[in-house]
C-alpha cells in the first residue's frame, strides 16, 4: 500500500462484494496505473457471503485534473467520491466538441446533483458526454451530436454512478453462473432453458428482447429457427449488417447462401451471383418492405420481420456488396438509429457477429443483460473487454443454438 505525499485528494467509498468479485483490487490499480496514489481509510469486511463489504479510499494526484481523470476511471468499478459536490457544466465549444474537461460516461446508471437535486441521466452509455437541458434532464451524448452552446458536464464533481445488483459468491441464480467463463464446456441444454425463460420473463413486464445477427445465422441454416422465433414474439427488434439480410434474402430467392445450395451443402451453378442478384431484386422493388408487399419476397427471417411489424437496423460495412437499399452506409447515421430503438430493450441476445456485437454492447447500459453466442470464443471474450462487462456468452454453433432455443420458445 502506498502513502499519498500529493495535495490533491478526495475520498471515495465503495460497497459490494469487494473481494470475491475483485471490484477493489482494480480499482487500486487504476489508481497506480492512472499516474496517482491511495490509502485505504477504513475496511470493513462481510463476514458472511451475503454480507456486502465498505471501504473508503483516499486517492491523491499532484494536479487537480488528474485527480478528476482517476475519479471519473474509478467510477467504472462503482467508486463514488464521499463529498460529491455539484455538478459543474460548461456550453460545448463547436458542434461536434466537448469542452476539454467533459465527463467521460461508463455504461452504468448514473445520476447528476444539480443544485441539490440528484438527476438519472437518461439511457446510460459509455463513452459519451452529458448534456444538461433547459428542462433539468440530463442524458447522454455521443460527441458527434454534441451542439455548440449544449451544457456539457465537466469533471468528476457531483457525478455518481451505480452497479448492478451483485450477488454473493456461491448465491448466484441459475442465470447468472454462465458468467463465470466464456466456456465451451458448460451444459447448453441448460443454458438454453435459462435464456429462454429470461426471455419470457422480459416480455412479461412489457419490455423488448434486442437480436444482434450475423449471415452464419443463415449460412449455418437456422434461419428458419430465427423465422418461428420473430413469429412467435421474441425478436422485437434486430440489428445486423448487409450480410445477413442479403444472404436471408439469397435463401428465400434462391435457396442458398454464398452459392451454396443450403439443402444439400454443395454449390450450385452460377451460385456466385446469387448474392448480387438478390440485392438488385430488391433494389428494383425499391426497399424489404416494398419487396415484401409486392410479393416478390416471400420467405426467410427479413420477411417475418416485415409480416411481424417490428423494426430492423442494417448498418453497413466498407466491404458491403450493393447494398441492399435497407442498408444505412453512414456509421454515424446507423449509430444513431440504433440508439433510437434501444428505449425499452430489457435482453439483448448476440449471435455470430464479432463487429454488430460490439458495436451494440458499446452503445447498450450496463443494466440490460447481454448474452453473446458465437462458435469463436474471441468474439465473446472482446465483448466484455470492451466495456460490456454484463456480456455472459456461450461459445458453440449458431444452428444447433437457434434450433433450440426455437424448440424451447416456438415449438412447431
Amino acid at each position: 500500500m502506498s502513502s499519498p505525499s500529493s495535495t490533491h485528494s478526495a475520498v471515495v467509498t465503495l460497497t459490494g462484494h469487494l473481494m470475491d468479485t475483485g471490484i477493489l483490487a482494480r480499482v487500486l490499480d487504476d489508481v497506480l496505473e492512472y499516474g496517482g496514489d491511495y490509502r485505504i481509510d477504513r475496511l470493513d469486511l462481510g463476514r458472511q457471503h451475503q454480507d456486502e463489504s465498505r471501504a473508503l479510499v483516499e486517492v491523491s494526484a499532484s494536479e487537480p485534473e488528474l485527480l478528476d481523470r482517476i475519479l471519473m476511471r474509478v467510477q467504472v468499478h462503482g467508486a463514488n467520491a464521499v463529498d460529491p459536490g455539484t455538478a459543474t457544466t460548461r456550453p460545448a465549444p463547436s458542434d461536434g466538441v466537448f469542452p476539454e474537461d467533459f465527463y467521460s460516461t461508463t455504461n452504468l446508471e448514473t445520476l447528476v446533483r444539480l443544485d441539490r437535486d440528484w438527476l438519472r441521466v437518461q439511457q446510460p452509455e459509455m463513452d459519451c458526454g452529458l448534456v444538461v437541458t433547459d428542462g433539468r434532464v440530463v442524458r447522454t451524448v455521443p460527441v458527434s451530436d454534441v451542439r455548440a452552446g449544449d451544457a456539457v458536464v465537466c469533471g468528476a464533481h457531483g457525478v455518481r454512478v451505480e452497479l448492478p445488483p451483485q450477488a454473493p459468491r456461491g448465491d448466484e441464480d441459475d442465470f447468472g453462473f454462465m458468467s463465470s467463463s466464456v466456456s465451451s464446456e458448460k451444459p447448453q441444454a441448460l443454458l438454453v432453458r435459462q435464456i429462454a425463460e429470461r426471455m419470457r420473463e422480459v416480455k412479461a413486464t412489457g419490455k423488448r428482447v434486442l437480436w444482434v445477427g450475423g449471415p452464419a445465422v443463415v449460412h449455418t441454416g437456422a434461419a428458419p429457427a430465427m423465422v418461428r422465433l420473430v413469429q412467435a414474439g421474441y425478436v422485437d427488434v434486430l440489428f445486423a449488417g448487409n450480410a445477413l439480410a442479403t444472404h436471408d434474402i439469397e435463401s428465400s430467392l434462391f435457396g442458398t447462401s454464398l452459392g451454396v445450395d443450403l439443402a444439400k451443402g454443395s454449390g450450385v451453378p452460377h451460385g456466385h451471383e446469387h448474392h448480387i442478384r438478390a440485392i438488385n431484386t430488391i433494389r428494383a422493388a425499391g426497399s424489404i418492405a416494398a419487396a415484401v408487399e409486392t410479393g416478390v419476397l416471400t420467405g426467410g427471417v427479413m420477411h417475418a420481420m416485415v409480416q411481424a411489424g417490428k423494426p430492423f437496423v442494417l448498418v453497413g460495412s466498407v466491404r458491403d456488396d450493393g447494398p441492399l437499399p435497407d442498408v444505412i452506409t453512414d456509421v454515424i447515421d446507423g449509430q444513431r438509429a440504433m440508439r433510437a430503438e434501444l428505449p425499452d430493450v430489457g435482453f439483448a441476445i448476440m449471435v455470430a457477429t464479432m463487429l454488430h456485437s460490439i458495436a451494440t454492447g458499446n452503445i447498450l447500459p450496463a443494466s440490460v443483460p447481454l448474452v453473446c453466442v458465437d462458435i469463436n470464443p474471441a468474439t465473446v471474450t472482446k465483448l466484455a473487454d470492451r466495456g460490456s462487462a454484463q456480456a455472459m456468452g456461450i461459445v458453440t454453433d449458431i444452428g444447433l443454438f437457434l434450433e433450440q432455443l426455437a424448440r424451447e420458445l416456438a415449438p412447431e
